[in-house]
């Protein structure tokens, strides 16, 4: 995934889905990746290392994701600016309002963008959303509630849903009774 921005610094920062690369211009946050799969980010040719720091944008971002993982903040408030098409950008914002800890449909998100019929198109653009995290692509689920696609790999999905206190169950689907409430 190659950025339209060839002036982007970047950096490496540790949390439990592995090494994520964070990249940004100008104090606005332009591409989270993740690494390894289909969300794998690899710096685009002019992109420039920011290995003193002189990005904000990045130390924020690294700070605040570093807060999520630990379970000290349930959402973020950074200067986002990804790059997609209007669409794209209309589906980002839609799920960018799920609730910490809550989880959406793909049909879902099209009937609130007010296109009920998009239900792929809203897939395809979920699975382009440069942000993953911070703009939560992880709370989409299928209509029966199954889990599906993720670029960080199913793994980071569940993962990601279990810090939120989302409940999966052994078929993969969330929001499902465990043994122990079914008691």
């Amino acid at each position: 995934m190659a950025g339209p921005n060839p002036r982007c610094r970047y950096r490496y920062m540790k949390s439990p889905l592995g090494r994520l690369l964070l990249a940004g211009a100008s104090g606005a946050l332009h591409y989270i990746g993740f690494p390894g799969g289909k969300g794998a980010l690899t710096p685009a040719e002019g992109w420039l290392s920011d290995d003193v720091g002189d990005e904000a944008i990045l130390t924020e971002t690294a700070g605040q994701l570093s807060e999520y993982f630990e379970g000290h903040r349930r959402s973020f408030d950074l200067n986002l600016m990804p790059f997609g098409t209007a669409f794209q950008k209309r589906v980002w914002t839609e799920l960018s309002a799920i609730p910490f800890g809550e989880t959406r449909s793909y049909g879902e998100i099209a009937r609130a963008i007010g296109q009920p019929a998009a239900v792929r198109a809203v897939g395809a653009a979920n699975g382009h959303n440069p942000l993953p995290i911070v703009v939560p692509c992880h709370r989409v689920v299928g209509s029966d509630g199954k889990l599906t696609g993720f670029d960080g790999g199913l793994p980071a999905k569940v993962h990601l849903l279990g810090l939120e206190g989302v409940d999966c169950d052994m078929a993969g689907r969330v929001g499902q009774p465990t043994q122990h409430q079914l008691i």
